[in-house]
C-alpha cells in the first residue's frame, strides 16, 4: 500500500496526512490524560487542523470545478475517492487516517465532555480534507463526451 500512496502522485499529500494524523493522535492522548494542563494547545491544535482542512476541501472543490469542464466529475469520486476515481490503496490509506482521527478524538472527547477536549471533534476535517485534494489533483475521471470549451 505504501508504494501506490507514496508514488509520484499524490505522495508528499500522504506524508502531511500522516503526520498531521500522527500529530491529532499524540496530542488527542496527552489531553485525555491531562486535560487541564494540556486543553488550550489542543484547542489550538484542533482549530489550526480545522482550518488546514477547511482550506483544502475548499482547494479541492476549486480543482474539482476547474477539471468538470474536460472530466466527468463525480462528489464522491471527488471528496471520497470512490471508485474509480482513485486505486484501491490510495483510498484505502486516506479513509484509514480520517477514520483514526475520528476514533481518537471522539473517545479523548468522551472521555472529558463539556470540556475544551470536545474541541477535539472539529480536527479529522484535516483528514477529510487531505483525500479531497488528493482526489481535487490526482483523481481518474473520465472525459466528457463533448467537453465544455470556454
Amino acid at each position: 500500500m505504501a508504494d501506490a500512496l507514496e508514488g509520484p502522485e499524490g505522495g508528499a499529500l500522504w506524508r502531511v496526512t500522516g503526520v498531521g494524523t500522527g500529530v491529532l493522535v499524540v496530542s488527542s492522548g496527552v489531553v485525555a490524560v491531562a486535560p487541564d494542563r494540556f486543553g488550550p494547545a489542543y484547542v489550538a491544535i484542533a482549530g489550526l487542523f480545522f482550518l488546514i482542512g477547511t482550506v483544502a476541501l475548499l482547494w479541492a472543490y476549486a480543482l474539482g470545478i476547474s477539471r468538470s469542464r474536460l472530466e466527468d466529475v463525480s462528489i464522491p469520486g471527488l471528496f471520497l475517492l470512490s471508485p474509480p476515481a482513485a486505486p484501491p490503496a490510495v483510498r484505502r490509506g486516506f479513509r484509514r487516517a480520517v477514520v483514526l482521527e475520528i476514533v481518537v478524538v471522539v473517545a479523548a472527547a468522551a472521555l472529558h465532555p463539556f470540556t475544551e477536549v470536545a474541541f477535539g471533534v472539529l480536527a479529522p476535517l484535516f483528514g477529510l480534507g487531505c483525500m479531497a485534494l488528493w482526489g481535487g489533483r490526482y483523481a481518474h475521471f473520465e472525459d466528457r463526451p463533448d467537453p465544455q470549451v470556454a
